[in-house]
């Protein structure tokens, strides 16, 4: 008897991540600010994240173009996307009801949507992957930085989105293996390393931080075309101090996840470039 085919990722994922939607005037505590735990400094940094998650705009036609013969994908696209814009449509609206000064305008928004180079879309996957496991870890230790209740509320509600979005992209890297065997290995391996090694790197690894446009260069990156260009830097190492102990949690994550993808352990971003430079030899020999 003919097997049914298998459900798409992206109906699943609908109803999964349709059940836990957070409504932004309901399950946010405007009526808790607190005017007097919000200095001039926070805010501002409000304002950097506002514009940076507005970016999830020229990713999504990123992956809508690089991912053309995939419909599945590119159908959850259309959550990523929604919740992503939400992520910058909350950081806005708090600014507008309580720093209306500082909330971005659109032009400041539009100056991040520019158009990204064509990259590997398994490599791209897993950058994406990689991403979202930072930024919930920076959006978790901002939320501990801050001293004002609303905006803590927020931070912890968009760094549980993050968390669920890697584990999206998790389904789909695990399909990727099913499809594509080691070539998904060898991407994701190659990528990993890399995400995995960040303290080891000059600037923050994240999507918003890589250059994407060759023509661009060097206003290439979406953190280059903020209003202040330095100040993920800075907010990352002097004001929610993400530290070593942090880095190596984001690292811990990456590598346990690639550990339960691959079928087996990865200590450290090493061990991780030596099984890639294993399936490179293995390939390499069968050729």
């Amino acid at each position: 008897m003919q097997q049914p085919e298998p459900t798409m990722l992206y109906v699943e994922l609908f109803q999964q991540l349709e059940a836990v939607r957070w409504n932004m005037e309901r399950d946010i505590p405007w009526s808790q600010f607190d005017a007097s735990k919000l200095s001039d400094e926070q805010a501002q940094t409000i304002k950097m994240n506002a514009i940076t998650e507005w970016a999830a705009l020229p990713a999504t036609e990123m992956f809508l173009r690089d991912n053309r013969d995939d419909s599945d994908f590119s159908a959850f696209m259309s959550i990523w996307f929604f919740e992503e814009q939400k992520h910058s449509l909350a950081l806005i609206e708090y600014l507008r009801r309580f720093r209306p000064d500082l909330a971005p305008t659109e032009a400041e928004l539009h100056e991040v949507r520019f158009e990204f180079d064509p990259a590997p879309p398994l490599e791209t996957l897993m950058l994406h992957f990689c991403g979202e496991i930072r930024l919930n870890h920076w959006y978790r230790r901002a939320a501990e930085w801050h001293t004002e209740p609303v905006i803590k509320a927020i931070y912890e509600t968009l760094a549980r989105d993050e968390a669920r979005h890697g584990g999206a992209y998790l389904r789909y890297m695990k399909r990727a293996l099913s499809r594509f065997g080691d070539e998904a290995r060898v991407a994701f391996a190659k990528v990993g390393v890399l995400m995995a090694s960040a303290r080891r790197t000059a600037q923050p690894l994240h999507p918003t931080n890589l250059h994407v446009n060759a023509a661009l260069f060097p206003r290439d990156t979406v953190q280059s075309r903020l209003p202040d260009p330095a100040w993920l830097e800075h907010w990352l190492d002097k004001q929610i101090q993400f530290d070593l102990v942090w880095e190596t949690r984001v690292s811990e994550r990456i590598l346990h996840n690639l550990s339960l993808l691959m079928g087996r352990s990865f200590a450290s971003a090493q061990e991780l470039n030596r099984f890639r430079k294993d399936l490179l030899q293995g390939a390499a020999a069968a050729a």
